[in-house]
């Protein structure tokens, strides 16, 4: 029986190390979907030096924010937005040391590829007759990011009241691209990394940085990350090739 017990209690000890090494060679990756391209290329080449498996998950950065509030099993948040990152900052889901402003980003305005070229400008009377029954296709601008910088600026530019009638809002900026990309709204307002992506879609404008707040994507290891594969991830966003292949996808690394 004594045997038994020994060789049940190296088992158990085998199994535990098992399974916490795979926990940390593991990292759940909870990002805004404006990420989706860039971060699945870098965390694709990041697995095949490492052995690293890593996980991703893509949506709106407050509805991600919720979802780690809620338990979600978040080894890394990147967010769009400072708002989102401070929420979970201010229940304590991060690791507060290992937060950092890692990329910026622009607002353009797209069409589909295969409309005509336009000099759209930035007035209610140029916008209103370039839409004519169609609809701007934007973030939805509580909870989106890109929604909300976009609002922004179309208040700061005076355009916002004459165009919330002809907005048609999704619930990630990925979707807001999608509905320009299938030719479903003629216009869309996104980041310049979204347009860079999708070859649907050709940049018909850009908003002056100095209509909206700065488009900045804080990054932070969650307080429920376990071990240290996390925390190395980070460091490695930060270095050159990382930042090499933001750049390529139209983010400007800080």
């Amino acid at each position: 029986m004594s045997r038994l017990r020994s060789a049940f209690a190296f088992f158990m000890l085998v199994f535990c190390v098992s399974t916490s090494s795979y926990a940390a060679d593991t990292i759940n990756i909870f990002a805004a979907a404006s990420l989706k391209d860039a971060l699945d290329e870098i965390a694709h080449t990041y697995s095949a030096a490492t052995g690293t498996e890593i996980k991703t998950s893509y949506a709106s950065s407050l509805a991600l924010a919720r979802q780690i509030e809620q338990g979600a099993p978040a080894d890394l948040f990147a967010s769009a937005d400072q708002d989102s990152m401070d929420y979970v900052a201010t229940r304590k889901l991060i690791k507060p040391e290992t937060r950092v402003d890692l990329l910026g980003n622009q607002l353009v305005v797209v069409a589909p590829a295969s409309a005509p070229d336009v000099q759209l400008q930035m007035t209610a009377d140029a916008w209103t007759a370039a839409l004519g029954n169609g609809r701007l296709a934007i973030g939805e601008i509580k909870t989106v990011p890109a929604g909300k910088y976009t609002k922004e600026a179309l208040d700061k530019l005076g355009l916002w009241a004459a165009l919330e009638p002809h907005l048609a809002m999704a619930d990630n900026v990925r979707n807001a691209l999608n509905f320009v990309a299938r030719g479903e709204t003629p216009y869309g307002i996104v980041y310049a990394s979204d347009a860079k992506a999708e070859p649907r879609v050709k940049v018909v404008t850009t908003f002056s940085e100095s209509s909206h707040a700065p488009i900045v994507y804080p990054f932070a290891v969650t307080a429920n990350s376990r071990g240290d594969a996390a925390t190395k991830f980070l460091a490695y966003l930060q270095g050159d090739a990382a930042k090499a292949v933001f750049t390529k996808w139209g983010f400007t690394p800080k």
